[in-house]
């Protein structure tokens, strides 16, 4: 279906159409004034300059204390990450692995250089539209999301050997050993990760080489099982030892060359061997006195931010009730995912008009627009879901006692990925292909539609949405990510929106969340994040508001809870360090250690 153009500007998808509407709007007065405010200024009192020690928060404490073990050896920031993302590699497949992907935005503090890693997958040269569409010309959701198809060229290992060789300090051998050994050794089977094999079970039991990972004596792993993982041990080993070449060319190329072609897929040597993590400059701007350092595309979440802050930047937040806050936090949602939608995708084959997009006066246009006590409809409803998705995906926070700083978020997409293992590696394939816009105007498995600008090409990135950023002001540094799939946006926003208010690093990690992405046109919630005076508020204002336990118009029932949201925050004031893991997720662990 040929889909509607939303506002009442009727935006068109076109660059010159959206600069017409950027002229358009900056003659409009502002529909109003509701408790505007000056932006902070900045304070000028003595601070420290170096942190204490240092703070890490991941998604299983396992993977926390791996980097904090390389700290302790003599490693930097970025050894640690290393450790912290191969250990994450290691005790959440659910949510990432060797497989998938990621971006790892990293703070020199040296320098003062900030330069985001984008180790995102992209699209095998057999990767074509039409091998996603079944008889009928519609999307194979199978094809799209499950097995060889649904897999595209990872990049996280090149990651971790970027990381070490060019950032880090200690040898690859040295940060991956924490890693081999818990592979080796296994670690306890958690409710989440039994939970979720068994809602995907029937994929992953297709293939030979995941049952022979998640399979004991024909019986699926359980909660409290010890978990032991020798092949992907190996796996890291070969990594650890060849670096780039141990993973992308050798034993292991080979294995997942034939893992991958025997289950029907068609991946090439010269493709695997090809890969490179690019480093990409990111987006900086200023919010209310802040710093804020966050991705660019393929990231779709650091021009979101930009014009979501920018479109609430002039009003005070903390000065309106919570249901005329919530309104304008969701207008601004709105339209920045309708601009994700049209505008967004792989800046190496897709012309992004980045300069308008984040511009203040774009913002400008885009404020006037929204009315004080009315929703604006969107126009057309997929009538999909955005399911509940904290189990994939996973983020991690580290400040160390230089004051180098990293944030890094990395997938492997849905549950346990693609599901397939090829034999001998233990390498979880990713699903990533389904975050292209496989056939345009087809919502993916998270509700969010797309059309040329992230149609899928040989050799393309697949559009994102993992958002880690940086929080910088005269007196705080924070770092912070989440995974959550198109809701990670949002709740980075939120969490920044927090911490402009003063809350601290655990009380950022444990906000209620919301969420809009223009399409469907409803307001989902977490349980507990709006009372019913709140709620009825929304839906007078013209909102429908999804939460737990209702059931919406079209049949679906919110999430109870999502996201896993890591930070940390160095307070220069008094030289403190604090951090933030989700308590929505009983494994994680923010933890602190000072200098001796």
């Amino acid at each position: 279906m040929k889909p509607h153009r939303p506002f009442t500007d009727r935006l068109s998808t076109d660059r010159f159409s959206i600069c017409l509407l950027f002229a358009l709007v900056l003659s409009l007065a502002p529909v109003f004034a509701l408790a505007l405010s000056p932006q902070a200024q900045p304070q000028t009192a003595a601070v420290a300059t170096h942190p204490p020690g240092a703070a890490i928060a991941s998604g299983h404490k396992l993977a926390t204390e791996a980097g904090l073990q390389i700290l302790a050896e003599g490693g930097n920031a970025f050894d640690a990450a290393v450790a912290v993302s191969s250990t994450l590699s290691v005790v959440e497949p659910i949510s990432s692995g060797l497989g998938g992907g990621g971006f790892f935005l990293l703070h020199d503090a040296k320098t003062g250089k900030d330069v985001m890693l984008d180790a995102r997958e992209y699209a095998p040269e057999s990767a074509a539209p039409e091998e996603f569409l079944d008889k009928n010309g519609e999307l194979d959701r199978d094809r799209s999301v499950n097995g060889p198809w649904s897999a595209g060229i990872p990049g996280l290992p090149a990651a971790l050997v970027e990381l070490a060789g060019k950032h880090g300090r200690l040898p690859l051998q040295v940060s991956l050993a924490p890693a081999i050994r818990i592979a080796k050794e296994g670690f306890p089977v958690y409710a989440r990760m039994a939970k979720g094999y068994a809602s995907r079970r029937e994929v992953m039991e297709r293939y030979p080489g995941t049952r022979e990972v998640y399979l004991r004596n024909g019986k699926p792993i359980q909660e409290g099982d010890i978990f032991r993982q020798p092949e992907l041990a190996h796996t890291f080993e070969l990594l650890a030892a060849k670096g780039f070449d141990g993973f992308y060319r050798g034993e292991t190329a080979k294995k997942l060359l034939k893992g991958v072609n025997q289950a029907g897929g068609r991946w090439t040597a010269k493709e695997l061997a090809a890969y490179q993590v690019k480093q990409r400059t990111p987006i900086s701007f200023e919010y209310r006195g802040w710093k804020v350092t966050t991705p660019p595309p393929p990231s779709s979440g650091g021009i979101a931010l930009v014009e979501m802050l920018q479109i609430l930047e002039p009003w005070d937040l903390q000065k309106l009730d919570e249901a005329h806050r919530t309104h304008l936090v969701v207008e601004a949602m709105r339209r920045a995912y309708r601009d994700r939608t049209f505008f967004l995708g792989d800046p190496d084959f897709v012309d992004i008009p980045q300069e308008v997009l984040t511009s203040r006066d774009y913002a400008q246009g885009l404020r006037a627009t929204i009315h004080p006590d009315k929703a604006t409809p969107s126009d057309l409803l997929s009538g999909k879901p955005t399911p509940l998705e904290d189990e994939e995906t996973t983020h991690f926070s580290i400040i160390d006692a230089e004051g180098n700083r990293v944030g890094g978020t990395q997938t492997v997409n849905l549950l346990y990925g693609s599901g397939l293992i090829p034999s001998g590696t233990g390498v979880l394939l990713n699903d990533e292909m389904d975050d292209f816009a496989l056939k345009p105007g087809t919502p993916n498995a998270f509700g969010v539609m797309g059309y040329e600008a992230n149609a899928p090409k040989p050799g393309k990135r697949m559009l994102s949405s993992m958002t880690p950023t940086f929080m910088e002001s005269p007196e705080k540094v924070a770092v912070l990510g989440t995974p959550g799939g198109s809701r990670i946006i949002t709740m980075v926003l939120l969490g920044i929106l927090g911490y402009d208010a003063g809350l601290s690093a655990q009380q950022v990690a444990a906000l209620p969340r919301y969420h809009h992405q223009w399409l469907p046109d409803v307001i989902s919630a977490e349980s507990g994040a709006f009372t019913p005076q709140v709620a009825e508020a929304l839906k007078q204002m013209g909102h429908q508001v999804d939460l737990p336990g209702e059931t919406a118009a079209d049949g679906r029932g919110s999430s109870h809870v999502w996201g896993n949201l890591q930070t940390v925050m160095w307070d220069r004031r008094d030289n403190t360090l604090s951090g933030g893991a989700d308590p929505r997720n009983p494994v994680g662990e923010a933890k602190v250690e000072l200098k001796p």
